[in-house]
């Protein structure tokens, strides 16, 4: 139906009040189309807030919103600082292990609203709060308030984590 609407919406070319539509509409344009309206990190900060899981997770739009959003903020060395992860948003779902671990700490918060993990993300996202490195420090010391903060996390963490949380 997006796909559809997208297609009606554009049939004239990009219309100038194309963010008082669904923003989930963007994510079946690309920034270029996007560019008349605003710049890309403009366009991927509202993809951002958007549902991308209407697309399917792996699925190639998915990933090449990735890449292009990684492009467009010129993350360097795999690492997302905490402005570039709320400008993702959503889309740090589809970070590969190799991000997570980069990025240490930035991206837990955000992480914690994604709906499903792969294993490499489940591995990294352990191995962040494991060397305690974070804002959140090791688990040892988190309170019921930490640990409402990394609800969606918790499910990923493992024997080893669990046992350190206070109780």
């Amino acid at each position: 139906q997006l796909s559809c609407l997208v297609k009606m919406v554009t049939l004239h070319g990009i219309p100038k009040d194309l963010d008082s539509y669904p923003k989930e509409l963007l994510l079946f344009l690309s920034p270029s189309d996007y560019a008349a309206t605003g710049s890309c990190v403009q366009y991927f900060a509202t993809v951002g807030k958007a549902n991308v899981d209407v697309l399917q997770k792996e699925s190639p739009q998915r990933q090449q919103l990735l890449l292009e959003a990684l492009a467009c903020l010129k993350v360097p060395d795999m690492e997302i600082n905490e402005e570039n992860a709320e400008i993702l948003g959503r889309l740090v779902c589809d970070l590969g292990g190799e991000y997570i671990r980069s990025s240490g700490g930035n991206l837990l918060k955000h992480l914690s609203q994604c709906e499903s993990f792969l294993p490499d993300q489940e591995e990294a996202i352990r191995s962040v709060i494991s060397s305690g490195n974070t804002t959140f420090g090791p688990p040892e010391e988190w309170s019921a308030f930490t640990l409402n903060e990394l609800t969606g996390l918790i499910p990923v963490f493992d024997h080893s984590i669990l046992q350190k949380i206070p109780k």
